[in-house]
């Protein structure tokens, strides 16, 4: 229902008086309601009230000189406001005033009011110097700019304006279809555009129809097509920014093409000048050559030649002088001599230097090479990476570890680049602490890139990364790195199947086959696995190694020996070490007199060295590879108090890989030469002034002298990171979701992992820890 007021939409007004507006029209709506009908209404819908100024009534009453009934100008019609607060067009003062000077001389100009018949003195500057009508002028100026709509209304009730259901996207007229809207017939027979210009009101109250146990949103049409124009113009707006935005970057590209040809151009330059200048060194140096041989020669042949005239001279002074001669004996032996003279002259016919001089070049090779060599020099790079379809992935991300992350470059069509050498721009930083963290970038020059970075610190980074200085399309890309070290793959649990494992205390691997070789004592088997590169599912079971070796439960230590390429088993109740071959045949047994309980066991892989524990006394066995006994070991040095101890009880042993020196641990982690001699301790500082007393389960050293250790206190169970010259703790292999119960043995692969056997839990874990 629509109500035209006589009242300005253009003035604000208080939220009182607006709440007071809305109840007025609302009581009058319902005044016109049958009481049968009101109640079937409020059950149904509530209706919006709106607030309509036709344009016309609003010129006509308050645009509109009552005078002569013009319309309010900003030039000939001006409106003046008198000092009785009515405002008068400027001609129709004129008239008065000149009327009222023909009428009574003695009034001097002064006149009444045609509204109010107030006397009013004219000013000195006459009718110009009555004051402009600041109000009138102000809703004459918005009313010009304000943009006028069209209401539409019904065709068939001419005063009924349109209604508009947000969720049913349906116009219609309510009269016509009385509370309903679902009849779509209606909608072409009720829809006209009214031409009459005019301002619609805000929305006084909301309009909830429930139809069909559905709530529908009902607001005037004026009002959504209001709506959905100011929504197009923001739309649109939003495109031009874009546009802009999209011509301002078009430009900048431009720019920068521009800025890269010329240096281009400047490089093409430069780099063709060093070889121009290169050939123009050798071409002088050629020159200079044949100058510096053509004048040695030249300066020999001109000796020659001097020799020669001398010589001339010489015999020409002789010869006058025996024309006078008259003894024949002085005539003869100078007769004499010029005969010798002949035949030295005759060397003297030949000059002693000769006229070759010449530039010789392998024609058909070197000039071809030159050629071809010209030709393959330098070239023009260019790409068709569209930085905006590029994106980089990245997988999950722990602490201490080496990540990876991957950018895949496309074209504008989305096709895949198949060539690299792009100019990435990379900065990895920590959110919180914004530090930076360094990088390597790898080309694999088929459009894809590798980022290798380790990160330092846990929680939230970010990676930004542009080509040509264009950001690519998740940029910035934000990743969350874990505190926790958790193991790629766990394999194995407790029984007795294939898979499956009781007890498990060692563990060995051939870096030839791949073969890894786990010792299941309750089980008394060898399982013998392929390790592949796969770290979601790295093992893969190839049988099972059984035998009386392995009889009573009592193997506890298995060690691959790379010289004779076999298995050392060690059997704590037969107090012997076997050997058998990788495929489970029995190669040999051994037997010490002075080992009493061999429980692990080390193969230098090297010297092939054997190192054996005998946990009943404390001491450590060193064999040969022949097993003869080289030395036992029962003690060390204390750095602290410098004097001899006791090793205790030891729980894990290993080699070196290229020093050949070999590490012991207990309590203490201990560093002995490759012929038993005690070389020092490792340990943190840091760590040594902790009160907790805990004890390493297992021990290996790869070949950067990074240690891993297994570390079990009374809270917790963790391989510890080492580097084995300063003994720092460099971090820890936490196993947050799959916690260690009782690690017994580490194996490390050359590609920077480690093989945890867990015995608490009857399974191996598989751990990346570089």
């Amino acid at each position: 229902m629509t109500n035209d007021v006589q009242s300005s939409p253009l003035t604000k007004t208080s939220t009182t008086a607006n709440s007071e507006i809305k109840k007025s029209f609302a009581l009058a709506s319902l005044m016109n309601i049958a009481e049968s009908e009101l109640s079937q209404l409020m059950t149904t819908s509530t209706l919006v009230e709106t607030v309509s100024i036709n344009y016309d009534d609003f010129t006509e009453g308050f645009l509109t000189c009552g005078t002569c009934l013009y319309t309010y100008d900003a030039e000939e019609h001006t409106p003046k406001l008198l000092p009785c607060s009515h405002t008068v067009c400027k001609v129709c003062l004129e008239k008065i005033a000149a009327t009222a000077a023909i009428r009574d001389p003695a009034s001097s100009g002064n006149f009444r009011c045609p509204i109010c018949r107030e006397l009013i003195h004219l000013p000195r500057g006459g009718i110009m110097a009555f004051p402009p009508s600041f109000l009138v002028n102000q809703l004459l100026d918005l009313v010009n700019t304000k943009r006028r709509e069209v209401i539409p209304k019904c065709s068939s009730h001419l005063t009924q304006e349109l209604l508009y259901c947000e969720p049913c996207d349906l116009v219609f007229c309510n009269q016509c279809t009385g509370d309903k809207h679902d009849n779509q017939s209606l909608l072409s027979s009720s829809l006209s555009s009214s031409s009459s210009s005019s301002t619609p009101s805000e929305t006084l109250n909301a309009n909830i129809f429930h139809h069909n146990n559905r709530d529908h949103t009902v607001i005037p049409l004026s009002i959504a097509i209001k709506r959905m124009s100011e929504i197009l113009l923001y739309k649109a707006q939003q495109c031009v920014s874009k546009l802009d935005e999209s011509s301002k970057n078009v430009l900048v590209e431009m720019r920068r093409l521009d800025q890269n040809s010329d240096l281009t151009f400047e490089d093409i330059n430069r780099t063709f000048q060093e070889v121009i200048n290169i050939i123009d060194t050798r071409r002088q140096e050629l020159l200079n050559s044949a100058k510096r041989i053509t004048e040695e020669k030249r300066s020999i042949l001109r000796d020659q030649l001097k020799s020669i005239e001398l010589e001339k001279s010489q015999l020409e002074k002789e010869c006058d002088r025996f024309k006078l001669q008259v003894e024949t004996r002085e005539i003869s032996r100078k007769i004499n001599d010029l005969r010798h003279k002949l035949v030295s002259v005759d060397t003297m016919l030949d000059p002693k230097e000769n006229c070759f001089v010449r530039f010789e070049h392998h024609r058909n090779s070197t000039i071809e090479n030159i050629q071809a060599s010209i030709k393959n020099f330098g070239a023009i790079r260019t790409s068709n990476t569209f930085p905006p379809h590029c994106e980089a992935r990245v997988e999950k991300v722990s602490i201490n570890l080496r990540s990876l992350l991957t950018v895949a470059t496309y074209d504008y069509q989305g096709h895949r680049q198949k060539f690299g050498g792009d100019p990435l721009s990379i900065k990895i930083t920590h959110c919180r602490t914004s530090d930076s963290i360094p990088y390597k970038l790898n080309d694999n020059r088929d459009g894809t890139y590798e980022i290798q970075f380790i990160p330092q610190k846990s929680g939230l980074h970010s990676v930004k990364i542009s080509i040509f200085e264009r950001p690519i399309k998740n940029y910035p890309l934000e990743f969350n790195v874990s505190e926790h070290l958790n193991p790629l793959c766990i394999y194995g649990s407790r029984g007795s199947d294939s898979n499956q494992f009781c007890q498990p205390t060692g563990i060995a691997i051939d870096f030839e086959t791949r073969f890894v070789f786990v010792l299941d004592t309750s089980n008394c088997r060898i399982t013998k696995l392929l390790l592949n590169q796969s770290n979601a599912e790295p093992f893969e079971f190839v049988c099972h190694i059984e035998g009386k070796e392995f009889d009573n439960k009592a193997a506890t230590g298995i060690a691959f020996c790379q010289t004779s390429r076999s298995l050392l088993v060690t059997n704590w109740r037969k107090r012997n070490i076997v050997k058998i071959d990788c495929d489970g045949r029995f190669v040999g047994e051994f037997f010490n007199n002075e080992l009493q309980e061999p429980t692990y066991i080390a193969v230098c892989p090297n010297s092939g060295q054997i190192l054996v524990t005998d946990n009943a006394t404390n001491r450590l066995f060193l064999f040969d590879p022949d097993m003869k006994l080289i030395r036992i070991i029962s003690d060390f040095i204390n750095i602290r108090t410098k004097k001899s101890e006791k090793l205790g009880q030891i729980s894990g042993i290993c080699f070196h890989p290229i020093t050949n020196q070999f590490l012991v641990v207990g309590t203490k982690m201990l560093l002995y030469s490759s012929s038993g001699d005690f070389l020092r301790e490792i340990y943190d500082p840091n760590q040594s002034k902790s009160k907790t007393v805990g004890r390493y389960c297992g021990v290996a050293i790869d070949k950067s002298d990074c240690i891993l250790a297994a570390y079990s206190d009374r809270n917790r169970n963790i391989i510890q990171v080492i580097d084995s010259e300063s003994g720092f703790l460099k971090f820890i292999i936490d196993s947050n979701e799959a916690k260690l119960k009782r690690p017994s043995c580490l194996a490390l692969t050359n590609d920077h992992h480690v093989m945890v056997v867990d015995l608490g839990n009857d399974c191996i874990k598989y751990y990346r820890y570089l």
